[in-house]
């Protein structure tokens, strides 16, 4: 039998696969002749995990006694851009955006957000999109659905599948369309974000809506956000649009954790074959040219359109599919990038003028 300090050394050379490191000294172990505990501690939630990672660890020692395995996760405040004022109830802002719309980002928010609840951690969704926001639906929400209301001032957000949602869709019908301009549509933008009373969250996923315009730099510039994510379709037209928000984030200082491709392949549905329709690893180039990392490819999926159009996302709907898992995995990727980022402060650019 192996003694703690055998274990422990093992352990702490076992890859971690969302961040493709040794794990390092983050291991607990306490073991006796029938049975040995680890406890894992990690910055980022990683529950679903605890399965595989068993079966690894038991690979990895050879030993005959009972592994019982503990995953503890402890979810801190990390740096934003500048020095604006941390966001009341919330740790982390992650923003969610792409360069151009139809890239499947909306969808991609919610389950992801969804994957992070599964993980262990406390979520929140803001739907940004004030011209169509989406979120309400998706998370299936009732039509009527509103907001409770504190202190004449606070919004309480309606919570589905264990997640906190605040969306412009509560405050409007779907028949009244929001004609605002530019300054409206920011100021109601920061008006629902910092009035609404977020309850304790690790995670506040911001649906972004596409473009580099007006809420994109409000965001920036008034909202501490911890990181973001692109997402963007394999196709070049998209990878130009996303580019240009990855050019955006890096102007305005904010990290940018990864990129997720999706409807990166169509597989039939009657013979399985596989066919990149929308082209091949343009996500994979994006990443490699401004050195983030692919969190995740996802496939053109029926099932996943179906799933959310009837308020009930394929992670919480199809918890233990194939697309499940990959935004499984993309949701921990996610987590442990922002943990073991080199945190970072900031100062906001400032605009000069000459007569050049």
């Amino acid at each position: 039998m192996l003694s703690d300090a055998q274990i422990q050394a093992q352990l702490e050379q076992l890859i971690d696969l969302n961040t493709a490191q040794a794990y390092g000294p983050v291991w607990q172990v306490i073991s006796d002749d029938q049975r040995i505990h680890v406890t894992l501690s990690l910055g980022y939630p990683a529950e679903q995990e605890q399965a595989s990672l068993r079966e690894r660890i038991s690979e990895q020692l050879k030993d005959q006694r009972q592994l019982v395995l503990d995953i503890e996760a402890s979810i801190q405040r990390h740096s934003t851009q500048g020095n604006i004022a941390g966001l009341e109830g919330v740790k982390n802002v992650i923003a969610i955006a792409s360069g151009k719309g139809g890239v499947g980002k909306s969808t991609t928010t919610v389950n992801l957000a969804l994957a992070m609840a599964r993980e262990g951690a406390r979520v929140g969704i803001l739907d940004a999109d004030i011209y169509g926001p989406s979120q309400g639906m998706m998370m299936g929400f009732a039509e009527d659905t509103r907001p409770q209301v504190r202190d004449e001032k606070f919004f309480i957000p309606p919570s589905s599948h264990g997640v906190q949602v605040m969306s412009m869709a509560f405050l409007t019908t779907k028949d009244t369309p929001v004609a605002w301009r530019g300054p409206m549509v920011t100021g109601a933008l920061m008006q629902i974000l910092t009035q609404t009373d977020w309850d304790d969250l690790d995670y506040l996923f911001i649906d972004m809506p596409p473009g580099t315009g007006d809420i994109q730099l409000t965001l920036s510039q008034k909202v501490p956000v911890a990181g973001s994510v692109i997402v963007t379709t394999p196709q070049d037209i998209a990878l130009l649009d996303a580019r240009r928000g990855i050019e955006m984030f890096n102007k305005v200082q904010i990290s940018v954790l990864g990129v997720v491709e999706n409807m990166s392949t169509h597989i039939c549905s009657n013979c399985g074959h596989h066919e990149a329709i929308f082209g091949d690893q343009g996500g994979a180039s994006l990443a490699a040219e401004y050195q983030v990392d692919v969190l995740g490819k996802l496939p053109l999926s029926l099932a996943i359109r179906e799933r959310s159009d009837a308020g009930r996302p394929l992670v919480v709907s199809e918890p233990e599919s194939e697309v499940a898992n990959i935004y499984q995995s993309i949701a921990r990727k996610l987590g442990a990038t922002l943990a073991h980022r080199q945190d970072q402060q900031f100062a906001m650019p400032t605009i000069g003028m000459s007569d050049d």
